[in-house]
């Protein structure tokens, strides 16, 4: 099938992709990537829009990846999707979450729109590219908010269930069945009239970072603003840079902040979580790459973003040419910065004390390109809507270790859902 591509200035790159969202809502599915100008590990884009589907596959939990390898074997191409955090035999026999993201969905689009520097690649097999960029060049330059109600926010747990919870967990650390769990609480408001699209624009304007998304499934929207990567290839190059360690940043007391670096730095507790999930990670690359070639290219790397320090580590390996997509995601999947260690067995703890399933929250979005190369974040930092149901859900959570506190470990997860939690004012 022949594949229309064109070139374009763009002299104003902010004011364009404020245009590029404006133009996506015409579409039922689209999926928007934008590293909001952060440089991990020289980007290939700055922004990319795939808009409308071609074709599709919606994935069963059971056999996800081979029904996801079929599709791409028989679609090569451009493909973009998501994955959930996978649901247990007691989800799915009791309740789904409450926005209902397939377990797994992906598409071929119609039009992809990349964006890098000044230039706009427009790629198209279906319209032209010219009209396509004259199109989204006629859009406004400003995203007004349409109607929106207030959104009560309220958590599945209180403050001394979740402090309870902290406890049992950490009795089963006591005990050997685990070393590291990450828990999240859910947060979520009913009866909501929301404006997805503006609610992105703010969310990312107010905390943007690298790995941020906005992803719309039909009448289910996903807003996320990500700071962390989970899988990206790029020709024989498999890298993995899970997140684990977190510090408040200051943006009054420039000393106070750097006071909060270096005890995230110098912390041993988030050096002890940090390098478990290293292991780990390192561990499910050693299953797909060649033998020898899984190193840790930066242990403990400090990042700073608008709210928040990050601790950061960088795996990398070399995957054969023969191995497929799907089987580096399959080997990896779900991400050990939103499980722990090991991972089987904290996954079963997960389903055990987390009272309603993750959904799409600590599961992954991203694109194939029709070179092989892949790039997918990890899917916290998010607020989900479901336009039918008028729901929002949004989860936050903390890795919990031997050395964990449960007052700490609760105030940082209200840490991290703080950026959401003050949008979500600012719009009601």
């Amino acid at each position: 099938m022949k594949n229309n591509t064109a070139r374009f200035g763009v002299i104003n790159r902010e004011e364009f992709k404020i245009q590029m969202l404006n133009w996506s809502s015409r579409f039922n599915i689209f999926c928007f990537l934008d590293n909001n100008n952060y440089n991990f590990e020289d980007p290939s884009f700055e922004c990319i829009l795939a808009a409308g589907c071609e074709k599709s596959v919606s994935l069963p939990g059971s056999r996800s990846f081979e029904a996801l390898k079929a599709f791409s074997e028989k679609n090569p191409g451009w493909v973009f999707g998501h994955l959930n955090y996978p649901s247990s035999q007691r989800y799915i026999l009791q309740q789904s979450d409450s926005i209902g993201f397939d377990e797994g969905f992906f598409f071929i689009p119609e039009i992809i729109l990349r964006l890098k520097d000044n230039e706009l690649i427009i790629e198209s097999n279906k319209f032209d590219p010219e009209e396509l960029f004259n199109s989204v060049a006629a859009q406004p330059v400003k995203i007004t908010r349409s109607n929106a109600t207030k959104a009560a926010v309220k958590s599945r747990y209180t403050k001394s269930e979740y402090l309870s919870i902290i406890q049992a967990l950490k009795k089963h650390i006591q005990r050997g069945d685990c070393y590291e769990i990450n828990f999240c609480q859910d947060f979520f408001a009913d009866e909501v009239l929301a404006d997805p699209l503006f609610l992105y624009h703010a969310l990312s304007s107010f905390s943007p970072n690298p790995f941020a998304s906005f992803y719309k499934l039909n009448d289910k929207y996903c807003i996320c603003a990500s700071p962390e990567r989970f899988l990206k290839k790029t020709g024989s190059k498999l890298i993995s840079q899970p997140i684990k360690g977190t510090s408040k940043r200051d943006a009054v007391n420039i000393a106070n902040d750097l006071a909060n670096k270096n005890h995230l730095l110098n912390s041993t507790k988030e050096k002890s979580e940090n390098v478990m999930v290293v292991d780990l990670v390192r561990n499910d690359m050693s299953r797909i790459c060649t033998e020898g070639s899984v190193i840790v290219k930066e242990l403990f790397g400090i990042y700073s973003f608008p709210q928040v320090h990050q601790m950061i580590s960088t795996i990398e390996g070399t995957v054969a040419k023969e191995l497929h997509w799907t089987d580096m995601l399959k080997a990896c999947f779900p991400m050990g910065s939103m499980t722990g260690a090991p991972k089987i067995k904290v996954m079963e703890l997960i389903d055990r004390y987390e009272v309603v399933p993750r959904g799409l929250f600590s599961g992954t979005i991203g694109y194939v390109s029709p070179e092989g190369n892949f790039d997918f974040n990890v899917v916290i930092r998010s607020l989900f809507y479901n336009a039918t149901k008028k729901t929002i859900s949004f989860h936050a959570g903390s890795g919990i270790t031997f050395y964990s506190n449960a007052e700490e470990e609760y105030e940082e997860c209200m840490m991290k859902a703080s950026a959401i939690i003050e949008i979500l004012k600012k719009i009601s």
